[in-house]
C-alpha cells in the first residue's frame, strides 16, 4: 500500500531530516578535520581519499573541490588523489590480492608519514575503508573518517570523525557530500579577502 504523502511533503520532510543531521556533526571534529587538511596542504602533502558507491563519487567530487576551487584565485596547491578513480589500479588489485586491500594496498605503494587519509563511508563498517584506516595509522599517516548511522568501526580508528547521525543512506551522503563542500569553500575563504566574498 503506498504511503499518502506527496512529493513536496517528502521534500519538507527529508530537508528538515537533513537540516538535523548536518547539526548532529561535532564542532569540534569539523574544527579540527579542516585543521589537518589545511595543514596537508600548507606543507604540501598527500592527502587521499576513498569509499566506496556513492561515497567513490564524493572522493572523485572532493578531489575536484579540494583541488581546483581551493586553488582558484590563492596560492594553494593542494595534492589530492581519489583511490577509487583508478578502474585498472583497483581491479588489478581486488583480482590478484583481495577486494579488501584496494585501497590500503595503494596507500602502502605511493603514502608517506604525515600524509592524510579521508575515508567516506555511510556504516563506517566497509571492510576497504577500515582496512585502509588501520594501514594509515601504521603508516603515520593523519586520518579523517566520515560515517553516519551509529559510526561503524571507522568512527573508532578514525583519528577525527565526522559522524553524521542518520540511517538513511540518501541523507547521509548529502551531509557527506555538503560537508565536503563546506570544508573546501571555508578553506579557500582564508585565503581571499572575506569582506569582497558572499556564499
Amino acid at each position: 500500500m503506498k504511503l499518502s504523502i506527496t512529493i513536496n511533503q517528502y521534500l519538507d520532510s527529508y530537508a528538515a531530516k537533513l537540516a538535523d543531521a548536518l547539526g548532529s556533526v561535532d564542532p569540534v571534529a569539523l574544527i579540527e578535520a579542516e585543521a589537518k587538511i589545511l595543514n596537508a596542504i600548507q606543507n604540501r602533502k598527500t592527502i587521499y581519499v576513498c569509499g566506496n558507491g556513492g561515497s567513490a563519487a564524493i572522493s572523485d567530487h572532493f578531489l575536484c573541490d579540494h583541488s581546483k576551487c581551493i586553488h582558484t584565485d590563492t596560492d594553494m596547491r593542494p595534492k589530492i588523489v581519489s583511490l577509487p578513480s583508478s578502474v585498472s589500479t583497483i581491479t588489478a588489485i581486488a583480482n590478484d590480492i583481495a577486494y579488501d586491500s584496494i585501497f590500503s594496498y595503494q596507500l602502502k605503494m605511493f603514502a608517506d608519514p604525515e600524509d592524510l587519509l579521508i575515508i567516506i563511508s555511510s556504516s563506517g563498517n566497509s571492510a576497504n575503508v577500515v582496512k585502509a584506516l588501520e594501514q594509515a595509522n601504521l603508516m603515520g599517516l593523519e586520518t579523517i573518517a566520515f560515517v553516519g548511522f551509529d559510526g561503524g568501526k571507522a568512527a573508532d580508528i578514525a583519528q577525527t570523525t565526522l559522524h553524521v547521525i542518520e540511517n538513511n543512506y540518501g541523507i547521509v551522503e548529502d551531509a557527506h557530500q555538503s560537508l565536503m563542500h563546506i570544508l573546501a569553500q571555508s578553506i579557500r575563504l582564508t585565503y581571499l579577502n572575506k569582506d569582497t566574498i558572499t556564499l
